[in-house]
């Protein structure tokens, strides 16, 4: 069975819907009470301010030997300036606990002596003008009670009552309009939000489609950002992904290619040899000739193997380095004396260039695997007789070790890809090409920098690590 609210433009439609009817039941609920009561108060508030215009005229002749008569007009006279039923009260033997309705300006049809009791006995109580509400039967009733006092204690009370029909009608005219255009906003509020829903789902249905692709390995189809919102931005972000994914892809593909090509050279030479060593009329020297053959292939399968998972290591971030206390120069002076053989047999000189002790807190396998892969590059890919240059000493609060050879240079076009792994700008030297890459690598795992500047008669490869 469908589900409705699964889909993200249905939610959010109803959302939009949510929030709009929250809003009119906040102000049909809340600000419409309110405002009657304020209504309300305000017809209080003006027959109090009509009980102090009108009331005079009264009180003068209340309490006096004039005609029932006298007071009455006086009566129907403030009660047609206030335009208000007006009802005077009087008080049974000076007491206050006592009130009789004396003259009432509307007395078929007005209000009873009930509706206006406890309001007038307030004012009595109080000696001040008491305002109150009641719902009698013609409706509910504001109620303004003025207490009139003489000499010889209280003389009565005058009381002015209008209707509140027309406070309530006002009212239930806002709130009806209050209903009609909440309703209106309600329809404008759902479509709305159904439309800008629909709009970002189709949004958002483009990113899981691309990256459906990206999950099947097509990289072919970039997201077209056609905005600066959070959305635009996402699709931006994940262009840049699917472009690193296909970098990432592709250098995967070639490593794996140049991997295999790497290992199967030497694995063919060693099938080839053991072919040949199975000839039962080979000579001893001849013999022995493959066999040296057969050893130095193993020891470029192993050279090999033991790179691939060095450079695996570094790149899952699964190496861990030991940094203690380390002299730098004297390390780079104990790896350059391991190379004296090859140096010998290759015709260099080196030139070490450390005076001082260079102390730093790294890691001292990892830097003299640095130190050999340099020395080692430089002999590779240089004419014999080459001179070679090692330097160590401190430089803006780094350990700067540099290895400096004077052969040919690197060719442009080569630099921007000397660290890669299986790069070789020498198609006659030997190694698979991933000496740079490690040594690149490992610099970064140990929070420094490998960089290489390269002119005609001289080539340096700079390693900086923290001080």
């Amino acid at each position: 069975m469908p589900r409705p609210l699964r889909s993200l433009r249905n939610r959010l439609a109803v959302i939009f819907g949510l929030i709009v009817l929250s809003a009119i039941g906040i102000v049909y609920f809340s600000v419409a009470p309110q405002l009657q009561g304020r209504l309300s108060d305000q017809k209080s508030s003006e027959l109090v301010a009509d009980s102090r215009r009108f009331t005079g005229p009264i009180e003068q002749v209340l309490g006096t030997d004039l005609p029932k008569e006298v007071v009455e007009g006086r009566t129907r006279l403030a009660a047609a300036r206030a335009s208000a039923e007006v009802i005077v009260l009087g008080v049974v033997g000076g007491t206050q606990s006592q009130v009789f309705v004396h003259v009432d300006s509307t007395p078929d049809g007005g209000l009873d002596f009930e509706d206006v009791r406890a309001v007038a006995e307030r004012a009595l109580r109080t000696r001040q003008t008491a305002t109150a509400t009641a719902d009698t039967r013609l409706g509910s009733q504001a109620l303004a009670a003025r207490p009139l006092f003489g000499p010889d204690g209280a003389r009565g009370v005058v009381v002015y009552a209008d209707a509140l029909s027309d406070v309530q009608a006002n009212v239930s005219l806002i709130r009806r309009q209050i209903l009609a255009s909440g309703a209106v906003a309600l329809l404008i509020a759902l479509v709305a939000g159904y439309l800008v829903a629909r709009a970002l789902s189709a949004r958002i249905a483009r990113l899981e489609q691309a990256a459906r692709k990206v999950a099947d390995g097509d990289f072919s189809n970039p997201i077209r950002a056609d905005s600066d919102d959070e959305l635009g931005q996402l699709a931006a972000a994940f262009n840049d992904m699917q472009n690193q994914l296909a970098r990432l892809d592709r250098a995967r593909k070639q490593f794996i290619a140049s991997a295999s090509h790497e290992l199967r050279t030497p694995i063919f030479s060693l099938g080839g040899f053991l072919e040949l060593l199975a000839d039962e009329d080979l000579d001893e020297a001849t013999r022995r000739e493959f066999l040296a053959h057969l050893q130095s292939q193993v020891e470029r399968m192993r050279k090999l193997t033991t790179e691939l998972l060095d450079l695996s290591r570094l790149e899952a971030g699964a190496l861990e380095l030991r940094p203690e206390p380390t002299d730098v120069g004297r390390l780079t002076r104990d790896v350059t004396r391991e190379f004296t053989p090859a140096l010998t047999q290759h015709g260099s000189k080196v030139e070490m260039k450390v005076t001082d002790p260079v102390e730093a807190d790294c890691d001292p396998e990892r830097v003299a695997q640095v130190v050999r892969i340099l020395l080692d590059n430089a002999l590779v890919h240089t004419p014999a007789g080459t001179p070679i240059v090692v330097s160590a000493a401190r430089h803006d609060g780094h350990v700067r070790l540099e290895v400096s050879d004077g052969g040919p240079g690197i060719k442009r076009h080569n630099m921007p890809h000397i660290f890669e792994p299986f790069f070789s700008s020498d198609d006659d030297a030997q190694g698979a090409g991933l000496g740079l890459a490690i040594a690149r690598e490992l610099a970064g795992t140990m929070r420094g920098e490998l960089r290489v500047r390269s002119t005609p008669g001289r080539t340096t490869f700079t390693l900086d690590l923290p001080g």
